[in-house]
């Protein structure tokens, strides 16, 4: 009887502790959380200088809508000085001609009103006063109206389904080359394990479509997007990319559940061109710290610039309860460690706010990058900058949301209930304190965006919807000043995309089979066919506007746009903080990428 009640009074102690630990976990409904914490000493990389990918002019040409003209493109770099102009030259038959009388310097781009009806290849020579330099060519095949969108076809081996996708410059020659994560099925850690014995393979392939190395995960890594994160990104500033990943030992245990709980887990650098293992160094240790095997289960991989200069290489483990960062940089071929951080060390203590994704970029204007995690931020040296007492937010987007205010600020979409006003909200990015909030309780907010959609309307866009499970279905459309514009009347948060010649963004809407159009929201269709699952958006070739990359079984494509530009930026790619939203893309959940500054209206 004594042993009966004490371990019904144990039963309800544990029970106690974690419904505190779960309400903890779900809401914290503080205003701000204000560190208390001695400075760490700064980062000190390897780099010189800033360490950046050398693209080259991306040329391609792309058959109008009506099949009688093409537009060729190219990219302006944030190197090319403001008397940069350009010509543009197409060769064929063995004649080449310069097609435009005049040096472009308006925009990135020419239509060719009277292109040849025979294979072409155009190039673009650029001009800074007497000094003139020829980019690579892009092989131009006629298409007629009736045919399929612009793309370029990339082929993959064995007829593979890709799962995840990521975009980086292997052999250094300015051209984006393309790392694939198979297959494309996925196992949660809150749900039930793989029981088949599927192993995620890495396969590498160039932009023309030569295969160069694959990478067996193994059986230590279960099939998830959670178990095995990977970025791709020149980490060691010798002009190549290098592959980050978590990989396993074959030490793994497994819980009743037969869910891997224990076993060697590792930060691996691979060599981009042949897959060899550059540096490995462990994981961040896994403990019940975390929580459950769910909570522990939870991997991300990041990049920053921390000193401004060097790509660092971040590891992170925990998203609902603990949550911890480890911080490297590739030094030649060895991992060295910059910092560690871990949430319960603070003072006070930061639990369950992170997101899905980490995306770096320097929001306090000192030059180098912080690191929002969700509903909080970390500073450069590896301590916390602010947490704004949230919870656990399903998206956080980065960027100038309101061109009026100083600086930049952060959107959340928070997942679990916040009664404060606060689960659609909008914070200071250098500071976390709250602009606005939708001034009304939320339940599950599982989805979430900005963009500039409504140009009547100043800033972007802010739009969130909830998930039915949570016990709502709203949907909310908010001004960047937090004023309500619509109520479940709202677009769908995912997959949107600059394709049209101006800066209102447009939506990718369709399906796999039936094919996804482009169209802006409640507006005019302005592209349609596009085929495949979506793996990516990003401006990879082209002048600044988008491509869209889809899969399909042993193929994938790179679409881009037929229409005209009214105007010339320099490509989306060379700012910092879209770019850090690309090398997300190969891993968490799907984000639409956005800029550090403002993009709208």
């Amino acid at each position: 009887m004594k042993k009966t009640l004490l371990s019904l009074s144990l039963l309800f102690v544990a029970t106690i502790f974690l419904n505190a630990q779960d309400t903890r976990e779900r809401n914290y409904n503080y205003e701000i959380l204000v560190p208390n914490h001695a400075a760490k000493p700064k980062v000190t990389g390897f780099a010189q200088k800033r360490v950046v990918e050398n693209l080259d002019r991306g040329v391609t040409a792309a058959t109008s809508a009506d099949g009688k003209s093409v537009y060729v493109s190219w990219r302006l770099l944030n190197t090319d000085p403001e008397n940069t102009s350009f010509n543009v030259y197409r060769s064929a038959s063995g004649k080449t001609q310069k097609l435009n009388s005049k040096a472009i310097s308006a925009i990135t781009g020419f239509v060719d009103s009277k292109p040849l009806a025979v294979e072409a290849n155009y190039w673009v020579e650029t001009v800074v006063g007497k000094q003139k330099t020829q980019s690579p060519s892009f092989v131009y095949q006629p298409k007629s109206e009736i045919e399929t969108p612009n793309y370029i076809s990339i082929k993959l081996r064995n007829n593979i389904a890709v799962g995840k996708l990521a975009v980086a410059d292997l052999n250094g020659d300015g051209i984006y080359d393309f790392i694939v994560r198979h297959p494309a099925s996925n196992v949660d850690p809150g749900t039930n394990p793989d029981t088949i014995g599927t192993t995620y393979k890495i396969d590498a392939y160039l932009h023309d479509g030569t295969y160069l190395w694959t990478k067996d995960l193994g059986l230590g890594t279960e099939p998830g997007v959670w178990y095995s994160p990977f970025v791709a990104y020149d980490l060691n500033g010798d002009g190549k990319a290098e592959i980050a990943l978590k990989t396993t030992g074959n030490d793994y245990t497994k819980d009743y559940r037969n869910r891997i709980n224990g076993g060697s887990e590792f930060l691996t650098i691979l060599d981009g061109m042949t897959g060899k293992e550059i540096a490995s160094v462990p994981w961040n240790e896994r403990n019940f710290r975390y929580g459950d095997t769910n909570r522990q289960n939870r991997n991300q991989i990041g990049i920053a610039y921390l000193d401004g200069k060097t790509p660092c290489i971040l590891s992170l483990r925990g998203t609902y309860r603990l949550m911890t960062v480890n911080a490297y940089q590739l030094n030649g071929n060895k991992l060295e460690t910059l910092w560690k951080w871990d949430g319960d060390e603070e003072n006070p203590v930061v639990r369950s706010q992170g997101a899905h994704n980490m995306v770096a970029g320097d929001v306090d204007g000192d030059g180098r990058d912080e690191i929002l995690l969700g509903t909080c931020m970390l500073d450069d040296d590896g301590t916390l900058l602010w947490s704004a007492g949230l919870g656990h937010s399903d998206k956080a987007y980065l960027t100038d949301i309101d061109p009026s205010r100083e600086g930049l600020e952060v959107f959340l979409a928070i997942e679990p209930w916040v009664d404060n006003g606060y689960g659609v909200s909008m914070l200071d990015a250098a500071t976390g304190k709250r602009v606005w909030g939708i001034g009304q309780k939320t339940f599950h907010v599982g989805d979430g965006m900005v963009a500039d959609i409504d140009p009547t309307h100043p800033g972007l866009e802010c739009f969130a919807s909830e998930d039915s499970k949570g016990g709502s279905s709203d949907k909310y459309l908010l001004s960047s000043k937090g004023e309500f514009l619509a109520l479940n009347d709202v677009p769908p948060c995912r997959n949107w995309v600059w394709w049209d010649a101006g800066k209102t963004r447009q939506i990718i809407s369709g399906g796999f089979r039936a094919g996804s159009f482009v169209n802006y929201w409640k507006g005019e269709q302005i592209a349609a066919g596009i085929t495949g699952s979506i793996q990516m958006i990003a401006d990879l070739v082209g002048d600044w506007r988008e491509e869209i990359v889809t899969s399909l079984p042993g193929e994938i494509r790179i679409y881009f746009t037929n229409i005209p530009a009214t105007d010339k930026r320099v490509t989306l790619m060379q700012d910092p903080i879209y770019r850090s939203y690309i090398i997300e893309r190969s891993q968490g959940y799907p984000m639409s990428p956005v800029p550090g500054y403002y993009l709208g209206n």
